[in-house]
């Protein structure tokens, strides 16, 4: 079980920037069985270099929910999964900072699709979500939001599935898993 996610911040570090976006898909490995996503009050300013890139400007979370209170759907629709990203270390640590900041030790196991896609699809050029989308003729819909991010991020991630099922046949390797790479 999966939990693909994708965040949208105000462009500092995790130590000292906060979430404006979170978008999650819960997957089985076969299909998407779940999602949530919302607009998050990072109660701190969004700089402007941020709102031109994601259009997320401060007016518009004004009234979003703060972090504290959608912690809990975040946790529950985490919980037992592996947490997925696209340069998941990005995500992570954000989330996880932002549990910290609330005194709550956030982990779970984690798995990155740009190593994976560096494993299982190599020879591209770039493995940004941007580039690597266009190479696969993934349509990304409302690109640097959370919700339009995590939607191509899970036809990656099911472009990778199929890739590493292909991988684990060919090398007569069964127990290679899809996150040990």
């Amino acid at each position: 079980m999966f939990a693909i996610i994708d965040i949208e911040t105000t462009g500092n570090g995790y130590k000292n920037g906060k979430i404006t976006e979170i978008a999650i898909i819960q997957h089985n490995g076969i299909e998407i069985t779940n999602s949530f996503s919302t607009l998050i009050n990072p109660e701190m300013y969004i700089p402007n270099f941020i709102t031109k890139l994601t259009g997320i400007d401060n007016k518009m979370v004004e009234t979003a929910p703060k972090f504290y209170e959608v912690a809990k759907k975040i946790v529950e629709m985490t919980a037992r999964r592996i947490f997925v990203a696209h340069n998941v270390n990005f995500d992570y640590r954000f989330i996880k900072e932002e549990f910290n900041r609330l005194g709550y030790d956030y982990n779970c196991k984690t798995m990155c699709t740009v190593k994976l896609a560096r494993k299982l699809l190599p020879g591209h050029i770039s493995y940004s979500l941007g580039k690597l989308c266009s190479d696969l003729d993934i349509e990304i819909n409302n690109r640097h939001r959370a919700e339009g991010d995590v939607l191509a991020t899970v036809k990656l991630f099911e472009i990778l599935i199929e890739k590493n099922r292909i991988y684990n046949d060919t090398k007569n390797a069964g127990n290679i898993k899809l996150w040990n790479f």
